[in-house]
């Protein structure tokens, strides 16, 4: 874990540093919002940074962004320091950290940082089988090609080979290259020099020398321009790299391994991917089957998330009812191990009594797994489960109430209701409403200027 601190070092947040240290945070410190830019440009690297509320927050926001360096921001500064609190939440903060520490409050930040999305869970035979082979090659220097449907784990099995190397202690670098722009990703897998073009106001270090020394995940590489690939298939087998604009190589020692949902050698024969670069990075191959080949992960994995739902969301933990479990076995999930949190998540919510029962899992769309649409004039089969049934009659009355109201009269009372049950958490509402933290509080922002009571955290909304 490597924690970014910005600002002084003296009293609380000297503190919180010395906390941060002792749970196992690898520390590097930066006086100010420029210094810290110019530390993370350098290639040092951050998964978090802790920076005091009296700096200006915005500020490294936009430069992280400008950079485009995904490290999340939690704002440090006195508890009773309301209104700085909140000018840094607005500014783009992730959350805010009061002081002085409490130690429990940052290791729970770190962990949250740190290992909680990246925990493999794993019971069914077929999953061990391929654990096995990533534990056999894991120690050596070899590049792994990790495929499988999306949504099956490619990363987390990336991040278990690294953490079961000879570089786990030093960085794991992931790069999506589906998700930066094809202009940018150059820049981004070798970095820059200043005036390279327009906007390289200083030398940027890219992933390659981030990862120097540890591991450098290249996440769906199916997706990388074919110019590109030629330029990664020589610092692959030169182990060099050309930063843009550069004048002369730069040396780096780096485990590369990659990801795919799509079907390489199929890529290759249609010529949208190069076939030397596929033998280079497919020194071994890792398929992950997907989770309906795995039934008995089924039942694992949703054990798991009902657990960490109900502890993230303060509801009581239910176990499945066998009938529940037996409709998640049956169902299809194209969308792998992602869909099936996803519906835990909901199920967590809308569970009641001592189980989570069949009626609470439910589609994105709010229709029940397993359930066959009608179709006119089908006849109406009684069903056995009365609840369910219920459930539909609410349904439907519920979905009649809303003809005659304008989309965003019906979005705002959908956020504000969530928020209301998430008593004003705001990541947990995002989580639920399936946006981003930022269009969350933009949102806010908006309902709040009109008027509306907005529940802060730990509140309820006041009615009327």
């Amino acid at each position: 874990m490597r924690l970014l601190i910005v600002g002084g070092l003296s009293g609380q947040i000297g503190l919180a540093t010395r906390i941060a240290m002792d749970r196992g945070a690898k520390v590097t410190h930066a006086g100010s919002i420029d210094q810290a830019l110019a530390t993370l440009r350098g290639g040092a690297g951050a998964d978090l940074v802790f920076c005091d509320v009296g700096l200006e927050i915005g500020a490294l926001v936009r430069g992280l962004a400008a950079e485009r360096i995904c490290t999340p921001v939690v704002a440090c500064g006195v508890g009773t320091d309301t209104r700085r609190a909140v000018d840094a939440i607005r500014a783009g903060a992730k959350e805010y950290l009061p002081l002085p520490a409490d130690p429990e409050l940052i290791a729970a930040v770190l962990a949250a940082v740190a290992d909680e999305s990246h925990q493999l869970v794993h019971e069914d035979e077929a999953m061990n089988a391929v654990l096995g082979l990533a534990d056999q090659i894991a120690g050596s220097e070899a590049s792994i090609l990790i495929t499988g449907e999306s949504g099956t784990g490619k990363e987390v099995m990336a991040r278990y080979i690294h953490r079961k190397s000879h570089r786990a202690d030093k960085p794991f670098i992931s790069v999506n290259c589906a998700a930066i722009p094809e202009n940018l990703l150059e820049s981004e897998l070798f970095g820059h020099e200043k005036g390279a073009f327009t906007g390289a106001i200083a030398r940027r270090i890219g992933k390659f020398e981030e990862a120097n020394g540890g591991t450098l995940l290249l996440d769906e590489i199916s997706e990388m321009d074919a110019r590109l690939q030629a330029k990664l298939l020589r610092a692959i087998q030169e182990r060099e790299i050309d930063r843009v604009g550069g004048t002369r190589p730069v040396k780096v020692d780096i485990r590369i391994i990659a990801t795919s949902n799509r079907d390489l050698a199929e890529a290759v024969r249609h010529g949208t991917f190069r076939e030397d670069l596929l033998y280079r990075l497919n020194v071994v191959n890792l398929r992950l089957p997907a989770l309906r080949e795995r039934p008995k992960d089924i039942r694992a994995l949703s054990q798991h998330f009902a657990r960490k739902y109900a502890e993230a969301n303060g509801v009581p933990f239910r176990v499945l009812a066998p009938q529940t479990e037996r409709l998640l076995l049956g169902h299809p999930w194209r969308g792998n191990v992602r869909e099936l949190e996803n519906t835990i998540h909901r199920a967590v919510l809308l569970a009641q009594g001592t189980e989570i029962g069949p009626e609470a899992i439910r589609l994105p769309d709010g229709t029940q797994v397993g359930a066959q649409p009608a179709t006119p004039g089908s006849p109406v089969i009684p069903s056995q489960n009365v609840q369910v049934q219920g459930a539909m009659v609410q349904a439907g009355a519920a979905t009649r109430s809303l003809v005659g109201r304008t989309v965003s009269d019906v979005e705002r009372d959908l956020i504000l209701d969530t928020l209301d049950h998430c008593l004003g958490n705001r990541t947990h509402a995002a989580n639920i409403l399936g946006i981003s933290i930022r269009t969350l509080r933009n949102k806010l922002r908006e309902y709040s200027d009109s008027g509306l009571s907005v529940p802060s955290h730990g509140e309820q909304r006041m009615a009327g």
